[in-house]
């Protein structure tokens, strides 16, 4: 009898201890899709601006527009995305196509005086210092849910439950280059 009541807490002890890795592995997933909303919440405001700023620019800069074409293609893109990997890369090529608008920009005093320019630009730099912020949090999200799937005894479980790595939310190796690169300064 007591042999039999030790076994029926062990067992209980057992799966109470699973039920409790299965649900912080849960926890931990959905923070994960939660920042990555908040990535998406700042994106679509991105997206909702940068066709704003398209038309300014166009005015000023009509034979630029192929620079022009490939802003509003990675927006396109950007908001066709269905999945979280998909979105990320979609994201960096528009990423990459606004840096582009930048150095563009830079041949035109006149835009860069321009009041609706000024703004649209303040705002588009706004958003992009909130999508810093959301993407490291995101970061920090992927980074807790991999560390809780990837370590003991979490890790016998996760793959049972379906649970495995995520990626990161990082530059792709071509941008790598450009960003550790020095920035050039003129005067």
């Amino acid at each position: 009898m007591v042999t039999t009541i030790i076994i029926i807490v062990v067992i209980a002890v057992i799966v109470f201890a699973i039920i409790g890795i299965y649900n912080n592995l849960v926890k931990l997933r959905n923070n994960r899709e939660n920042a990555f909303a908040d990535i998406d919440v700042q994106l679509k405001q991105r997206y909702d601006l940068v066709p704003q700023l398209v038309a300014t620019v166009k005015g000023y800069a009509e034979h630029e527009k192929g620079l022009l074409e490939n802003v509003t293609a990675a927006r396109s893109a950007a908001m066709s995305a269905t999945n979280i990997d998909d979105k990320i890369k979609a994201d960096q090529m528009l990423t990459s196509a606004l840096a582009g608008l930048k150095v563009q920009v830079e041949a035109y005093p006149d835009l860069k005086a321009n009041q609706n320019f000024m703004q649209l630009q303040g705002e588009l730099a706004d958003i992009e210092n909130k999508l810093a912020a959301v993407r490291r949090f995101f970061n920090s999200a992927t980074r807790e849910l991999n560390n809780a799937v990837q370590t003991f005894p979490n890790n016998i479980f996760a793959g049972m439950f379906g649970f495995h790595k995520e990626a990161m939310y990082e530059i792709e190796a071509a941008q790598r280059a450009e960003v550790e690169k020095a920035p050039e300064i003129k005067f």
